[in-house]
């Protein structure tokens, strides 16, 4: 255990002006608060707090936050409260403590509702003072590194939440350090077999390369050297989980990765990144289409360097990272790096294009936006679904018409674009120009497309959009605007009900008294109270009498039960449910991606042969794209009971015994049925195969729980929908 003095000469080296005596105030309090707890591994508890001051010490940060390290867990497991935290150590480290205290005493349902709401609170909290956030990933860090004394089901519950939220929460930061050790750590919790077949081949690769990365060290820097340019130049191999994650994305096995060597090329100045740029194209051949710029174009992070491939020595392929040392420290320790920077060196780095400031840093302006997702989800779990999507996806950047740069993750559409250009254009949009020409709402935009969006105010994003968008805040604004639908939907059949009521006793219907009767009914205003009425939520004859209206029971209940069939038959039901389509026109489903109520819809019609029904992100349409006579505007209407529908999906499974089994229990398992299915073996990987089914679901959410019960099954690497 690091010693009292031993932790004050850590900080004092790099900081000579910090506050001793709060140091050690705060290191004899917290031993003491924590008295004979021990941790899983039989250590002192004190031990980890110490041990996540001593990290945030590596990373040189200041001594209230040193101290809010040393404090971060007594409020939360002994008997000290937050206002002896206030009284003995300040309010500026009390809040920092009280952002990290997690909450114990909320009922939640589910552990995933747990997660989301502590997430939700350290976000905010977070969003006020960055220094929570550098003391809570140092306190999952020591976690990790002591994962081992822990009991196997709690580790991988540990090790996979690290995974999905707080690796990918420091590489959002720019806290790559700290990303990569959390991540390679997790990934031997939960596919240890994988890390060991990567570290198994990495050593053999570097047994079979012997001094190769020396060797192009050596002729990269005296390369340099002759161009008159002063470069550190680092070589090293790629983390494990690294490679692992560039297999699954490009469904690739172990053999096919070429580039697992990279070097690290660190100059002074931004001019000198380009220069040492072309030395390098001149002195090995690139390889087309492998050269990133995220100078010119950082990422959300505030990462900046340039990345190229080039074929080196012996015929290998090499990826290089040209930076300045400065946006190599940004790049390896994020906003704990802009912590350090006073104010009278920002001048200097703005001079080499850095902006470094907290209000003009690209990640604490994605972090504003994040917060700007957690207030539009109505419930932890969409906030958690939320924050995941923005967490993980890359980017791609875009532009609109006047030249603004909208950065989306990877497979956005131009549904997602209107969003981050503003809700009320996402909402309104109806139609797409990408690089000036029509384009289909559901396209995949790509890196430097101009996107224009075409406006309807009389356009209601439909709920399918839900499903062909990918980032959380269009997602939220379409459930946002689908519950609005609903519920004005709900309202005018509420209202309908009480009219009749109101009509059978001879009483005008008066807005005003329903108004004044709404207190009564627990509701906030009219259309709530109305609306609640069209969901069946609360009966007619309570609102009328609210109002001072006598009636018979047996009455109001039949004339609910009267409208409500009106209503069904006004929907009007066939042997496909589906409205839009001449009544003497036959109808059929297309066979390749199948289509289910619940997600928006289309028809191509055919002379002779009727309509064909397909699911508006079917990549089939577009060759219908120059043949605007033949679509037919369709959407579903009331399903008979029991009555199922076709879908395809497409699943990756890993090449193991049972895999087949898991799909077929996870499908019988949600009550679907399996109508075809398919294997197929891709073609030069043997890790992995592809099963194609075609399913019988009753609707969209039946097939997304049979999706989502896949993708949870440890053999299952992919679940998708089969687009044509």
């Amino acid at each position: 255990m690091m010693r009292q003095y031993e932790l004050v000469e850590r900080v004092t080296k790099y900081d000579p002006d910090a506050d001793e005596d709060l140091l050690n105030r705060a290191y004899i309090y917290a031993m003491k608060a924590h008295g004979t707890q021990l941790r899983a591994s039989g250590e002192a508890y004190f031990n980890h707090p110490l041990e996540v001051a001593a990290i945030l010490a590596e990373m040189k940060l200041d001594t209230a936050t040193i101290v809010a390290a040393l404090l971060h867990d007594t409020v939360e497991d002994t008997e000290a409260t937050h206002q002896e935290i206030v009284e003995k150590f300040g309010s500026e480290i009390a809040s920092l403590v009280d952002g990290l205290t997690k909450i114990k005493k909320l009922d939640m349902v589910t552990k995933e509702a747990t997660q989301a709401e502590n997430l939700r609170k350290l976000l905010l909290a977070m969003s006020r003072d960055v220094r929570v956030l550098l003391v809570k990933l140092a306190d999952r860090l020591h976690n990790m590194r002591t994962l081992h004394h822990v009991k196997p089901e709690k580790r991988e519950r540990i090790a996979q939440e690290t995974m999905d939220i707080y690796a990918p929460l420091a590489g959002r930061m720019g806290m790559q350090i700290i990303r990569d050790e959390m991540e390679d750590i997790a990934f031997g919790v939960l596919n240890p077999e994988a890390q060991k077949i990567i570290r198994d081949r990495l050593d053999r690769l570097h047994v079979e390369s012997g001094d190769v990365l020396r060797e192009i060290e050596l002729a990269l820097s005296k390369e340099l050297e002759s161009n008159g340019l002063k470069a550190e130049v680092k070589g090293r191999e790629k983390r494990p989980y690294s490679i692992w994650r560039k297999m699954e994305r490009k469904q690739l096995s172990l053999d096919q990765l070429s580039d697992i060597f990279a070097f690290r090329v660190l100059v002074d100045r931004i001019d000198e990144c380009y220069r040492t740029l072309g030395v390098v194209h001149r002195t090995w051949r690139m390889v087309p289409g492998k050269f990133k710029d995220y100078i010119s174009n950082p990422k959300q992070n505030d990462y900046r360097s340039l990345h190229t491939i080039v074929i080196g020595p012996h015929s290998m392929r090499v990826e290089m990272q040209i930076r300045t040392h400065l946006m190599h420290d940004i790049a390896e320790r994020g906003v704990a790096a802009h912590a350090l920077y006073k104010d009278d060196e920002i001048k200097g780095l703005a001079d080499q294009g850095l902006q470094v400031a907290a209000g003009e840093s690209n990640a604490y302006r994605w972090l504003r936006h994040l917060m700007d997702v957690l207030q539009e989800g109505d419930s932890p779990k969409e906030f958690l679904e939320h924050t995941r999507l923005e967490l993980f996806h890359d980017q791609v950047f875009c532009f609109t018409p006047k030249g603004q740069l909208i950065a989306l993750p990877q497979g956005a559409t131009p549904i997602d674009f209107a969003y981050a250009v503003h809700t009320s254009v996402g909402d309104s949009c109806v139609g797409s120009k990408v690089n000036g020409r029509h384009a289909p709402l559901v396209t995949k935009l790509r890196n430097g497309d101009e996107v224009e969006i075409v406006r309807s105010e009389a356009q209601v994003p439909p709920p399918a959009w839900e499903a062909i968008v990918v980032t959380g805040k269009a997602k939220a604004a379409i459930r946002r605007a689908t519950r609005a639908a609903m519920r004005k939907q709900f309202a005018g059949l509420g209202r309908e009900i009480i009219e009749k009521l109101l009509e059978q006793q001879s009483h005008a219907y008066v807005e005003k008294e329903i108004a004044n009767a709404v207190p009564r009914l627990g509701h906030k205003n009219v259309d709530d109270a109305l609306s609640a009425v069209g969901r069946g939520e609360l009966s007619g004859l309570d609102v009328l009498k609210a109002m001072g209206v006598t009636v018979d029971e047996k009455e109001v209940r039949a004339s609910r039960r009267k409208v409500s069939l009106k209503k069904a038959e006004s929907d009007g039901k066939f042997s496909l449910p589906v409205r839009g389509a001449a009544a003497n026109m036959a109808l059929k489903i297309h066979s390749v991606t199948g289509a289910v109520p619940g997600e928006r819809i289309v028809g191509i019609s055919t002379p002779g042969e009727g309509i064909t029904i397909y699911p508006i992100y079917a990549s089939a349409l577009e060759q219908f794209d120059q043949q605007p006579d033949r679509w037919v505007d369709l959407a579903w209407g009331v399903a008979e009971e029991g009555q199922r529908f076709p879908a395809r999906i497409k699943v990756s499974l890993a090449n193991e015994i049972g895999a087949l089994a898991q799909v077929t229990q996870v499908i019988g398992e949600h009550g679907g049925n399996i109508d075809e299915l398919q294997l197929q073996a891709r073609h030069g990987v043997r890790d992995f195969f592809d099963l194609t089914v075609l399913l019988e679901v009753f609707d969209i959410r039946h097939l997304n729980d049979i999706m989502n019960g896949l993708k949870s099954r440890p053999l299952v690497s992919t679940v998708a929908r089969v687009t044509g």
